[in-house]
Order: C-alpha cells, then structure tokens, then sequence
C-alpha cells in the first residue's frame, strides 16, 4: 500500500491551518504501518492538465494524476473522484 507525498502535503497543510489536529507521534505512527512512500514527480504533474475537470480540488486531482500515471487503484471517500475512471474506488 502507497501513500502520497501529496497526502502528506494536504495533511500538514490543514494542521498548519488549525483545521486538522495530529498527535505529536503522527510521522512514528505512519512510519510503523509499513506505507510505501509515493513521490510527486514531473510525469504526475503533467498528467493532471490532461485530466477532464469532474473536480476542481488540487489535491484529489493530482492523486488520481498519480494513480492513473502509476497504474494504480485510488481509494477516495469521494463520490466525484471516482468520475475518473474505473481505477479509482469508493472506500468507506
């Protein structure tokens, strides 16, 4: 199982804007579920301008970018996100 750089961004982006609390032991506790790290890189960021626009949030449209470009399945809690195809999947 992966785990975006991109989560990460969003994740420390709203604890930094009070919207999201962390336990002081966040990294440690990532760090023994034993997620592999999936970077961000130029071919991800190229793919989100050639997505259709189904959503207009940054973060979800660059993990699906990543997901397609990486022939992986996305989880998403997002009903919209799965608009891009069958390789994103509704987990709730």
């Amino acid at each position: 199982m992966f785990v975006s750089a991109v989560s990460f961004w969003e994740i420390w982006l709203k604890e930094s804007l009070g919207k999201l609390r962390l336990p002081a032991d966040f990294e440690e506790r990532i760090e023994a579920e034993y997620f592999e790290n999936l970077p961000l890189t130029s071919a991800h960021t190229r793919e989100v301008a050639l997505l259709p626009w189904h959503h207009r949030e940054p973060f979800d449209r660059m993990l699906v970018a990543q997901a397609k470009t990486e022939d992986m399945t996305l989880l998403t809690a997002d009903d919209v996100v799965t608009r891009y195809g069958d390789f994103v999947r509704l987990a709730r």
